[in-house]
């Protein structure tokens, strides 16, 4: 089991700014430890540099790096490009400016402005720099932003940015489980055993799901869906809660004792990262799905398939049982999700545990924004078992 915050779950500050604004030199400052290359060469940060830390006051965070706005070097289109990807992932961008005059960086703000991404302007390197304050009341009369003036080199200016990041990223806890149960309820948990987890792991929602519980004083007991009808008899009297895979809905459904309240890690992890309502909204589509539709498949992992997985084994065999074998099903993982979505009649997601909240929001947006219909895993299999509306889901 991890000791360490999962990535998915710490605050993404992202840096932005031109080529050799002071970028590198400042992540280093801010960590305490050499993380990014420093050099005066154009391009020297090719891809987004990460660096896990946890922050006074603030808790578990991830910096991010990002190549120069400007780069201007061969590979610089497709670096640019990662720097673009990066604002899906992002909940706090701290842009760096060393004058008032460069477009790229009121560009880059006025793209958070639109995405609703808190935004911290700094002015960077002042040791070097003629008027820094000058430049500052220039960039807060265009922006309304008052930037932090900063230098990596003396560490001026790198307290007051910290609190400032602070400050910006604190936020009401989000539970995974809000709403489905209370200190004292009893949570079963029926959970088939993944292959694609490592031996003798459980996987980060399990993980995350069974701690969240523990912490808020519920008691939760765990099995396998063979074990569903004995874990049932132990306990001697229903469950308050029934947690349970996706996959393993209509199974757990059988055995689910009339006065238990039954949901999924998916569906749970919809509410968590996503937009539920939305999600089942989507779900809505599946009636006019035919054969000569075509469905998107995104998952957030990119592990090596297993025999019955669940993405891209077990639900487009479902999909293509109801719907004819020659419905199009593309599958997709990790990073890559088409910008242009608009070719798809239907979008579904996965439970995106690996993926911060901003970044499953972000998607979510692209599918909206272009009319097209998404949903999750678990709101798409309880509704093609016919119980979606037997499951909790808000």
């Amino acid at each position: 089991m991890a000791l360490t915050t999962p990535k998915s779950e710490r605050v993404h500050i992202s840096l932005f700014g031109r080529t050799n604004a002071g970028k590198s030199s400042l992540l280093n400052r801010l960590v305490g430890q050499d993380v990014a290359i420093v050099s005066a060469t154009p391009g020297t940060t090719t891809d987004p540099v990460q660096k896990s830390v946890e922050i006074n006051g603030l808790g578990a965070a991830i910096y991010i790096d990002t190549p120069g706005l400007d780069d201007s070097t061969t590979l610089g289109g497709e670096r640019m490009a990662r720097t673009a990807k990066s604002l899906d992932s992002t909940d706090i961008a701290v842009v760096l400016f060393t004058d008032a005059e460069s477009k790229s960086e009121y560009s880059i703000i006025d793209e958070c402005r639109v995405r609703e991404i808190p935004v911290i302007a700094v002015v960077a390197q002042i040791d070097r720099l003629d008027n820094p304050s000058a430049i500052a009341q220039d960039i807060e009369l265009r922006t309304r932003l008052k930037p932090v003036l900063v230098s990596s080199a003396t560490d001026e200016g790198i307290d007051s940015l910290l609190a400032k990041i602070v400050a910006t990223g604190k936020s009401e806890d989000r539970l995974i489980t809000e709403g489905f149960c209370k200190a004292g309820d009893k949570v079963l948990l029926v959970m088939p055993q993944d292959k694609a987890a490592p031996k003798g792991r459980l996987i980060q929602p399990q993980v995350q799901t069974i701690r969240e519980l523990l912490d808020r004083g519920c008691i939760p007991i765990c099995c396998t869906p063979e074990r569903m009808a004995e874990a049932l008899a132990a306990l001697g009297k229903s469950p308050d809660l029934i947690i349970t895979d996706s996959q393993a809905f209509e199974q757990v459904y059988s055995l689910k004792p009339e006065d238990s309240v039954l949901t999924s890690f998916s569906i749970l992890f919809a509410r968590y990262k996503g937009d539920i309502t939305l999600f089942t909204e989507g779900v809505k589509a599946l009636k006019t799905i035919t054969e000569e539709s075509r469905i998107l498949i995104a998952e957030a992992c990119t592990h090596t398939p297993q025999n019955e997985d669940i993405g891209r084994v077990k639900l487009p065999r479902i999909l293509r049982k109801r719907f004819g074998e020659g419905l199009h099903i593309d599958i997709v993982g990790g990073m890559d999700y088409p910008e242009d979505l608009s070719e798809y009649d239907l979008v579904i997601h996965c439970g995106a545990c690996m993926f911060n909240r901003r970044h499953v929001l972000s998607r979510i947006e692209r599918a909206r924004k272009q009319g097209v219909a998404i949903t999750n895993y678990g709101v798409i299999l309880a509704a093609l078992s016919g119980i979606l509306d037997r499951v909790k889901v808000e």
